[in-house]
């Protein structure tokens, strides 16, 4: 897994600046850090250590360390080499600033099961009883005893409470824990666990599920549900699990509980009202004590952002219609009716009124921030907002009044140069009212060419402080160009994408470029929601490791993100959209016609592939990874697709770049982790594909990535992907000839 590999710690200085930076040390060299967690009065530190030695199998187990903050000296929590996190579902958490709940590999665990010779008999799956169970086709699920097993091996946990004095006691007994949360008076503990009997048929999130309540010192108080395995959850889009669900604290109680239940079966495709219902209830009732309704729905429950008695905001959606509503809702007053603050289509981005910016509590939860100027009482909020414009996005903060629902733009970006963004409040940490003229922002702020630095915004004068130096991360390409490009579609659907050029390309002199085509398409509902602007052209250009970015330094130019919209069309192909695309660059005199590479991961792996069997005078050569090939695969539906094979059956087949690869003639490498464990993405998708194409002779090169998953991790992998990918470009698109056939 990802990791780090050392901790710095600056204070916040009074004048807005950092102070000298305080490494953390005391661990050993090579040391790989991961889970880094404050204590609730941010004393200290905690984080697992793991040192990977080749002749020492136990090293890379995960133990957990303490840092002081303030002299930055680290040691291990316990003096036991034995005591090692079991990181599978869970690390640890801060019960208070003194002790932590820790995830660890049972001191009983040995050897790992070993696998029969000989079968205990057939595996058998019966559905007698005629249920309908209709579930999308997933793979790496448990297939036998065997499995099951391995399964309980690997997951099992024993909770230990750790105290800062290195003593450890033993929290219950172990089992399949997946979740713990301690209440905000510290006085309780969530803790989620998941028992036999196990499924074959859904992943591990949906098996048996147990929630209790347990004091901090280890007593058990209370079990809340226990709920069968969940087979039988409808393939739609809001369709949820039976029973009692999104379990959590009250952010602004000691200790008070909420959670929804779906008052339709979990099925999006049943009409009633209400659809959800959210609960409320102490973590021990008086004898007798119901648990109050906070608030029924007729949409799908999302969300709840808690501020006190008088204030929570309650967010539902429903994708059919793309509805989004905020309930401002008082959870201490039950004479106080509900009511909207907005509704509107969460599809038309340029409407996102923003999300309340939240404030750390002295118990060290998050609540809404109530924000009041001088001489008036009225309580305002702070609304963050992304700031989707027809410019580009541009982020702001708006002073709303929860009354009368006027806005008030305190804050916003820099339109000209920079994007910046409002990452959180600073202000002070408790529960009192924050005065206007006192607030403090931590503000993000980039540019095309300049990495992000955070900075402190102050009121009342609005000063910025940068507190941050972080260099650039790829100096070379510091100097590329970039530039938000706007185009239509045949049928009128305005698009946008991002143009990138290498550093010191001069069109007049270096001409038309070999271009990478590299994006993802996205499903839309309307035509004016596809053709709204997303991003802005201000942001810094970030790169991950297999990012389509690192072609620039082959001097590349680089089409990233153009908006490739599937508009409530599910039997409709991405060609216009490429087409309008390619022939803006091509117009633009940046981009070489006869050579253009098209490529994408996963849903852009599945574009690349119709793009090359229906518009292959667009391209020269591709490149997909990690992508779905055939639907007939996922019969019970894919992407935003409900409808099943049987329904819809031309769909499935038109939608499969499968049936269509007797059209593919130009190359195409195909790329894919060995053990993709997405939804419909298993390995074969790639395997069959490929045969397919080899069936026709189309010129195609399969890759399979050794233990890699659907986003590859590895350095070897990464590293490989990046060598096939530039091998690729450079024989089929730079010696590409008119003709589309490969050079000298």
């Amino acid at each position: 897994m990802p990791f780090f590999t050392g901790i710095g710690i600056h204070r916040l200085l009074p004048d807005d600046s950092l102070g000298p930076e305080k490494e953390v040390h005391g661990y050993p060299d090579g040391a790989k850090i991961n889970f880094v967690s404050w204590s609730p009065d941010g004393k200290r530190i905690a984080f697992s250590v793991r040192v990977d030695e080749e002749d020492n199998v136990s090293s890379c187990k995960l133990r957990v360390w303490i840092a002081d903050a303030e002299t930055g000296e680290a040691k291990p929590l316990f003096e036991s080499p034995d005591i090692c996190l079991n990181a599978v579902f869970g690390s640890f958490v801060w019960v208070n600033n003194s002790t932590l709940l820790i995830f660890t590999i049972p001191s009983s665990r040995r050897d790992p099961p070993k696998k029969t010779m000989v079968p205990l008999g057939p595996k058998i799956q019966s559905n007698e009883q005629k249920n309908i169970i209709i579930s999308r086709m997933t793979d790496n699920l448990l297939k036998d005893e065997y499995d099951e097993s391995l399964f309980d091996y690997y997951t099992t946990a024993q909770l230990v409470l750790g105290s800062l004095d290195g003593t450890a006691k033993d929290f219950g007994t172990p089992a399949v824990y997946t979740a713990v949360e301690p209440s905000p008076d510290q006085k309780y503990v969530l803790i989620t666990s998941m028992h036999r009997p196990y499924s074959y048929k859904v992943p591990c999130a949906r098996f048996s599920q147990k929630v209790q309540v347990w004091t901090t010192d280890g007593k058990l108080v209370r079990e809340l549900c226990d709920l069968p395995p969940a087979e039988d959850i409808p393939v739609c889009y809001n369709s949820v699990r039976e029973g009692m669900r999104s379990i959590s604290w009250r952010a602004d109680k000691p200790s008070t509980l909420y959670w929804v239940e779906a008052q339709d079966r979990g099925d999006a495709n049943v009409e009633v009202s209400p659809r959800d219902i959210i609960y409320t209830q102490p973590a021990e009732p008086a004898e007798g004590e119901k648990p109050e309704i906070l608030h029924k729905l007729d949409l799908r429950f999302r969300s709840v952002s808690w501020c006190d008695d008088s204030l929570a905001l309650v967010n539902e959606t429903w994708y059919k219609t793309s509805q989004t509503r905020t309930w401002l809702v008082c959870p201490g007053s039950k004479d106080v009716a509900p009511r909207v603050l907005f509704d509107r289509v969460f599809e038309n981005v340029y409407s996102d009124p923003g999300s309340p910016m939240m404030t750390r509590t002295s118990t060290g939860t998050n609540v809404i921030a109530k924000i009041k100027k001088e001489n008036d009482e009225q309580i305002y909020i702070l609304l963050n907002g992304r700031g989707f414009t027809p410019e580009g996005n541009i982020p702001f903060l708006d002073l709303f009044d929860i009354n009368t629902g006027s806005k008030e733009r305190i804050w916003e970006s820099n339109r000209e140069k920079y994007f910046e963004t409002a990452v959180a409040l600073v202000f002070g940490q408790g529960e009192e009212d924050i005065n206007l003229n006192q607030l403090k922002i931590l503000t993000s702020k980039e540019s095309k060419t300049e990495i992000t630095q955070y900075h402190i915004l102050s009121w009342p004068l609005k000063k910025s402080s940068q507190i941050t130096n972080f260099p650039h991360p790829y100096p070379t390409l510091a100097s590329l160009q970039k530039e938000m490009i706007k185009y239509q579609r045949k049928d009128g659907v305005p698009l946008t994408a991002t143009l990138y050029l290498p550093p010191g390309y001069d069109q007049s002199k270096d001409g038309p470029l070999p271009c990478l085509f590299w994006a993802y398409p996205e499903d839309y509902k309307s035509k004016d929601a596809a053709g709204q602007v997303r991003g802005s052209p201000n942001e810094f250009s970030g790169m991950t490791p297999t990012s389509s970015l690192i072609f620039l330094a082959r001097r590349f130019a680089v089409l990233a993100g153009p908006s490739i919209p599937i508009i409530g069309e599910g039997d409709k192909l991405p060609n216009d959209s490429a087409e309008a695309a390619v022939e803006e660059v091509v117009r633009r005199g940046v981009a070489d016609p006869s050579r253009i590479a098209v490529g994408g991961h996963s849903y852009g792996a599945f574009m690349t592939a119709h793009l090359l069997a229906h518009a292959p005078h667009l391209f020269c050569c591709g490149i997909a990874r990690s992508g779905s090939y055939n639907k007939t695969l996922t019969p019970f539906g894919f992407q935003t697709e409900f409808r099943t094979l049987w329904e819809a059956t031309n769909v499935y087949i038109e939608m499969s770049p499968i049936t269509h690869a007797n059209k593919i003639k130009k190359p195409i490498l195909i790329i894919h982790g060995e053990v993709d464990d997405k939804v419909g993405l298993f390995p074969m998708q790639a395997e069959r594909f490929f045969d397919a194409l080899k069936g026709h002779g189309a010129l195609s090169r399969l890759v399979l990535l050794p233990f890699e998953h659907h986003v590859y991790a590895a350095r070897e992998n990464v590293m490989h992907v990046i060598w096939e990918t530039d091998r690729w470009l450079q024989k089929y698109c730079l010696s590409n000839t008119s003709d589309g056939k490969c050079g000298a």
